[in-house]
């Protein structure tokens, strides 16, 4: 551990669940924890669906494939339903992915440009224990507004 504090790289946004059925998914999270349905979106690529739910003020993602060949499905078919990532609300994220990689973490899945579905980017699981994350600097990749424009003085 060092003397020196070290900003945290952004705040948490969303987690984001594989399931196999977005409807049958969300009468879990609706009837059992209360969440309400926000929105139903196909995601731009063509792979998958996401459902957004509201948890008191905190935002679970449900994926469902749609692409029987995509990496969805073929998560699901390895490893099964449950959490696939977090995200975190991640501003200057260029700056912030490049100071990673120098660290020589693995940065994967980088998209700079908003026009083409939003800036976000993945840290590998095999650089953060096993948890895949996701960093995303707007709404698109985030579900809520980021946290630099909605927390000002």
């Amino acid at each position: 551990m060092t003397d020196q504090t070290k900003e945290p790289i952004g705040k948490l946004d969303h987690i984001g669940f594989a399931v196999h059925s977005i409807e049958e998914a969300r009468k879990f999270w609706e009837d059992q924890l209360g969440a309400t349905l926000q929105r139903v979106v196909d995601h731009h690529s063509g792979d998958f669906r996401l459902g957004i739910l509201d948890l008191h003020g905190f935002c679970i993602e449900l994926l469902e494939p749609t692409n029987p060949d995509g990496f969805l499905q073929k998560y699901l078919e390895k490893r099964g339903e449950g959490v696939h990532h977090i995200t975190l609300q991640t501003p200057e994220l260029i700056e912030k992915v490049s100071g990673l990689e120098e660290a020589g973490v693995r940065v994967v899945d980088k998209h700079f440009d908003k026009e083409e579905g939003g800036v976000d980017a993945f840290i590998s699981p095999k650089s953060s224990h096993g948890v895949l994350i996701q960093l995303g600097e707007n709404v698109g990749p985030l579900n809520n507004p980021p946290f630099w424009e909605t927390d000002k003085p």
